[in-house]
């Protein structure tokens, strides 16, 4: 089978648990992209905090994020395609999410905010991470006072992430306005992604897909978590990676036999699949 496009997650498949690329898996994926096959990253973050990996990569696609709420292109710095949430909307639910105690990371256009008064602890160490970049390479990532004033002034609230407890989280996820109009993703034990309904990976790159000629026969995806299901099942040939949970597995026509920890694993797994096109 002729492969055209390699569709890939970051967390937990292309970085390891350091959040780093190893340097086989790096020319691998250059060396992909450099021939006939379309090579697009598939994340759940921001394109802030994806693109320091982006470049190191040495991509010219444009890149879907947030779990496939936009498509976005770095060498115009123009977002091509969206479903981003309404911003009365964003303000119900931040309302909402206050009233269960919840602790929120809100995803603006440009930005990744965090509270200043309740942070939290991941979102901490990802603005460690990136104080290692300077310049357009830096992520835009801002701890704040106000979410309201913020959403009132941004163009676009892409997804929210809340962390909580079980039971807080449980009984905020069968409030009448989640349940209409948002998708819940899991991302971590006790915290969710929460975009508007219908943004998921897998309807992201099929409309990426569709648009450059390709059919889904033609497609690689590898992923690790539940936000990459949709992706896995779309493409002709889902990939899940050995460290995926085995509901994720279970969806996959391919398990690799090595975790994103590997220094080769995926690399000559990718290898083999596309050396000869």
């Amino acid at each position: 089978m002729m492969y055209n496009v390699l569709a890939l997650d970051l967390d937990g498949t292309v970085l390891n648990s350091k959040g780093k690329i190893s340097q086989q898996l790096r020319d691998t994926i250059t060396s992909i992209h450099s021939g006939p096959t379309h090579v697009i990253l598939v994340t759940g973050r921001h394109h802030t905090a994806a693109k320091p990996y982006y470049y190191e990569l040495g991509l010219d696609t444009t890149i879907i994020c947030c779990n496939g709420t936009y498509e976005y292109d770095y060498q115009s710095e123009k977002v091509i395609q969206h479903n981003a949430i309404p911003k009365d909307l964003a303000a119900n639910f931040l309302h909402l999410a206050n009233s269960y105690q919840l602790n929120l990371v809100v995803y603006i256009a440009d930005a990744m905010l965090y509270s200043n008064s309740r942070p939290i602890e991941y979102m901490e160490r990802l603005k460690l991470w990136s104080e290692q970049y300077q310049g357009h390479l830096k992520p835009n990532i801002q701890k704040v006072d106000d979410f309201h004033n913020e959403i009132l002034n941004t163009n676009h609230v892409w997804k929210f992430v809340v962390e909580g407890s079980q039971e807080a989280l449980k009984d905020f996820m069968s409030e009448a306005l989640v349940q209409e109009h948002f998708t819940a993703e899991r991302s971590w034990v006790n915290r969710f992604d929460f975009a508007m309904k219908g943004n998921v990976k897998g309807t992201a790159l099929e409309r990426y897909v569709k648009k450059i000629g390709v059919s889904s026969s033609q497609v690689v995806a590898v992923g690790d978590n539940f936000n990459d299901l949709s992706m896995l099942q779309y493409a002709g040939l889902g990939i899940a990676m050995k460290n995926s949970a085995d509901g994720v597995k279970e969806h996959a026509q391919l398990v690799t036999e090595h975790d994103h920890d590997s220094e080769a694993g995926l690399a000559e797994l990718l290898s083999s699949i596309f050396e000869h096109q």
